[in-house]
C-alpha cells in the first residue's frame, strides 16, 4: 500500500507535559502516534491552543517519546474559521478529541463516546454547551468515523445525527510491552513503594461519577473482615470532575482503619504495569464506556476481572470478567469475594483474559484505523 501522510490531531498529548498523565483520549492518541508508522502511515501532529485562541500548531512527530520535550512551531496563520479549508502537507487529517476544521483533505474523527450529550450531569458545567456544540460539528464535518466498539455506534448515531455508514468499529488495544511480565524486583519496589502488599483490590480510572468508585468502596467495605485484613482495596486515578465527595469518602474510610490506597500521583506507564501486576483482582463496574483501556491492560496483566454487563464493557470482556450489575453493591462485593477465593474460577479468568488480549492488541488497533484512511482517500 502507498505510504499515507497522516495529520494526527496530538493536543491530548502534549497535555501530559502540563498535567504529568494522558487520559482516555491521550493514551488513545498516544498509540496511534507510535503505532502508525509500522503500517504504511508517515505521522505528523498537529496541535489546538486553548479554547478561545486562534491557531494551530505543529507539535509531536511519530516516534517522540512522551518524556521527551518538543518544540512548538508556530502557525498562527491558520485561523480556525468554519468557512475555510485549510491546506495541510498531509493526505489525511485525524481527530482524536473532536475538535477539527474543514481541510483541504479527508477528515476521519474517532467519537469515544455521546456521554457529554446524553449525560451532561457527568461533565464539567465549564462550556459544557460550546463543547457539545463543536462536538456535533466535528462529526458532521468528518468524511469517516470511527467507533471504539459497537455499542457506540447506536449513540453516535442517536446523538450527533451520524450516518451509520460512515462509521467504522475498531477496538482499542494494549501495547507489546503489557504482554511481557515485569520483573518481579522492579514490581517489589514499586509495590514497597507506595505501601502495597499483593494481591489487593485494584481500579485503575480517573474519579468521576461514571466510574462507579463509591459503590467499589462500599464492597470493599461489606467483605469478610478476614478477607478486608488479607487484602487493601488500591484506588489509582487523578482527581476529575464532581470527585470532592468520594474524595472525602476514600481518606474517612481509610482514617477509620479500612486498608483503603489512593495513588493520585501515579504518572509513570512502567510503574502502572507494576501496579497492576501486583494486583489480586481488578475491579471495574463503571457506569458507562465507550470502551474500557484498563480491562483490556488487566487481562494482559494476568488479572482476573469484575466489570459492568452494561455499555461497552462485555464487548471488551468477551466472557473473560466476572460481568454484573454496576448499581448492585451486593454483585460488586460478592464477584470481588470469589474471584479472590475461588482459585478455580481465578485461574479460568486469567486464561481468558490472555486469550482476549492477545485480540485486543494496538498492531490490529493501528491496522484497522489505516485502513480507514484508505477508505477516506478512495471515496
Amino acid at each position: 500500500m502507498k505510504r499515507i501522510r497522516v495529520g494526527l490531531s496530538t493536543t491530548t498529548v502534549e497535555h501530559v507535559l502540563n498535567k504529568g498523565h494522558l487520559d482516555g483520549i491521550g493514551v488513545y492518541t498516544n498509540a496511534l502516534l507510535q503505532d502508525l508508522p509500522a503500517v504504511g502511515c508517515a505521522v505528523q501532529g498537529f496541535s489546538f491552543p486553548q479554547l478561545g485562541k486562534p491557531g494551530l500548531s505543529r507539535g509531536f512527530s511519530a516516534g517522540h517519546a512522551m518524556q521527551r520535550p518538543f518544540q512548538l512551531q508556530s502557525m498562527r496563520d491558520m485561523l480556525l474559521h468554519d468557512r475555510e479549508h485549510h491546506r495541510f502537507p498531509v493526505d489525511v487529517f485525524h481527530s482524536t478529541d473532536y475538535r477539527i476544521v474543514r481541510m483541504g483533505c479527508p477528515v476521519v474523527a474517532t467519537l469515544h463516546d455521546a456521554i457529554p450529550l446524553k449525560f451532561p450531569e457527568w461533565c464539567s458545567p465549564r462550556l459544557r454547551s460550546l463543547k457539545n456544540w463543536l462536538q456535533k460539528k466535528a462529526a458532521r464535518k468528518a468524511d469517516r468515523v470511527i467507533a471504539l466498539s459497537r455499542f457506540a455506534v447506536d449513540e453516535l448515531v442517536e446523538h450527533f445525527e451520524i450516518d451509520e455508514k460512515r462509521i467504522t468499529v475498531i477496538h482499542c488495544g494494549v501495547g507489546p510491552e503489557w504482554h511481557t511480565r515485569p520483573e518481579p524486583e522492579a514490581v517489589q519496589a514499586t509495590l514497597a513503594e507506595n505501601a502495597l502488599e499483593a494481591g489487593y483490590f485494584l481500579f485503575v480510572g480517573t474519579l468521576q461519577p461514571r466510574k462507579n468508585i463509591a459503590r467499589i468502596i462500599d464492597a470493599y467495605l461489606g467483605l469478610p473482615a478476614a478477607l478486608k485484613r488479607e487484602r487493601q482495596l488500591v484506588i489509582v486515578g487523578r482527581p476529575g470532575w464532581r470527585c470532592d465527595d468520594l474524595v472525602a469518602k476514600i481518606h474517612a474510610a481509610a482514617q477509620g482503619g479500612a486498608r483503603i490506597v489512593w495513588l493520585d500521583k501515579l504518572t509513570s506507564q512502567e510503574r502502572l504495569r507494576h501496579v497492576y501486576a501486583g494486583a489480586g483482582v481488578f475491579v471495574f463496574p463503571s457506569l458507562h464506556e465507550g470502551f474500557g483501556i484498563p480491562v483490556a491492560e488487566a487481562f494482559a496483566s494476568g488479572v482476573p476481572v469484575v466489570t459492568s454487563n452494561t455499555t461497552s464493557l462485555p464487548e471488551v470482556s468477551m466472557g473473560a470478567a466476572l460481568e454484573i450489575d454496576p448499581l448492585s453493591v451486593t454483585d460488586i462485593g460478592e464477584a470481588m469475594q470469589q474471584l479472590a477465593c475461588d482459585e478455580s474460577l481465578r485461574a479460568n479468568c486469567i486464561a481468558a483474559g490472555y486469550v482476549r488480549a492477545a485480540i485486543l492488541t494496538r498492531q490490529r488497533t493501528a491496522l484497522e484505523t489505516a485502513a480507514v484512511y484508505h477508505a477516506a482517500l478512495a471515496r
